[in-house]
């Protein structure tokens, strides 16, 4: 029975949350065409191949991220307050904000998409070297700083030192707790960084990866966690209405630092960060071509791909940029069925 109201809960959120993003879409395009919120795309200079091939897509607005976490914000908003008022309530039942489970994920959301803010209009302004925004080191230090408070909160106030490895168990980390997180969270904020750079690939690719995670958190009875994912996949189906080729607007560092950050906590909320590279598979091959590629440049002095990170170098070579997204969602949705399925084993083991 409970496991029925939660679920109901989280398809209540996600369609409202898909309906309200939908509804004031308009509203935002207008508001960043008026203040001339275009993206500004890197000149030839330092990046050739892409410059040439995005050209085109100069002067998209950006900051499309706004949709999705501000939709999220009111829902979380008005409900918090119905349940403070109402408790009672079904509609003060649908609020999904909680100390134990989403007020850390939730307040990690929010000041990362307030980073990412601020360095998006640093782009459209051209601020900072080349016009482009926050130098991508600086970037890195953002992401760890919103990392440690989040590692400062779980092991202190939740007592978690516990990694779990599929398959194996809980191996008691200490304080090496700490850094890991910080790692993990990192990693996972520079991976998805790194996928957005065609229309709807990040927005596909998050999807289907929050999907996974909203999932395993349901199975592990963390209802609210679950609701909050909902709340999110319902924007991001709203926003890949509009960001699918050719996109009406880009999502901007906004939401990608948003999401990737979010996505590394739910996925150590819910203690499977191991499962992470399985479920992100996409966001891993994009990151790891990226290295790679700065790696082979200052140790070789040559260049492995043509552009990184690796969806670049296929649009170099003569893939459509459809051909790519597609094929790529399909890679994350295999590789987040695995995930879901390497979970559900391995809590019936």
């Amino acid at each position: 029975m409970l496991e029925t109201v939660a679920a109901l809960k989280i398809i209540i959120l996600t369609t409202l949350s898909f309906a309200l993003a939908m509804i004031w879409t308009p509203i935002l395009v207008k508001i960043l065409f008026k203040y001339k919120l275009g993206k500004s795309i890197r000149d030839e200079a330092s990046a050739p191949i892409m410059s040439k091939l995005h050209a085109k897509k100069a002067g998209t607005p950006t900051m499309g991220g706004v949709l999705i976490w501000g939709t999220v914000l009111v829902l979380a908003a008005v409900f918090l307050f119905i349940h403070e008022v109402f408790p009672n309530s079904f509609l003060g039942s649908l609020n999904f904000i909680t100390r134990s489970q989403t007020l850390l994920p939730f307040g990690a959301f929010i000041a990362a998409a307030l980073l990412g803010l601020v360095d998006d209009y640093f782009n459209v302004r051209r601020i900072g070297p080349h016009g482009g925004g926050i130098r991508f080191r600086h970037r890195l230090w953002l992401y760890a700083a919103v990392a440690a408070v989040g590692a400062w909160w779980f092991y202190f106030k939740l007592d978690w030192q516990v990694l779990h490895i599929p398959f194996y168990g809980d191996v008691m980390l200490g304080w090496w707790y700490i850094p890991v997180f910080i790692l993990i969270i990192v990693g996972t904020s520079f991976s998805v960084n790194q996928t957005d750079g065609l229309d709807g690939l990040a927005g596909g690719t998050l999807l289907t990866s929050f999907g996974a995670f909203a999932a395993i958190a349901f199975l592990q009875g963390r209802f609210d966690l679950a609701a909050l994912c909902g709340a999110i996949i319902g924007a991001l189906l709203a926003f890949l209405w509009w960001n699918i080729n050719p996109a009406k607007f880009f999502m901007g560092d906004t939401g990608v630092m948003a999401l990737g950050v979010t996505l590394g906590i739910v996925a150590m909320f819910v203690n499977q960060p191991l499962l992470l590279p399985i479920i992100g598979i996409v966001f891993v091959i994009e990151a790891l071509s990226t290295i790679v590629q700065m790696l082979s440049k200052k140790i070789r002095k040559k260049k492995i791909f043509l552009s990184s990170p690796i969806h670049h170098h296929l649009e170099a070579t003569g893939w459509g940029e459809g051909t790519i997204v597609m094929r790529f969602w399909v890679i994350s949705i295999v590789a987040a069925g695995l995930g879901m399925i390497i979970a559900l084993l391995d809590m019936a083991r």
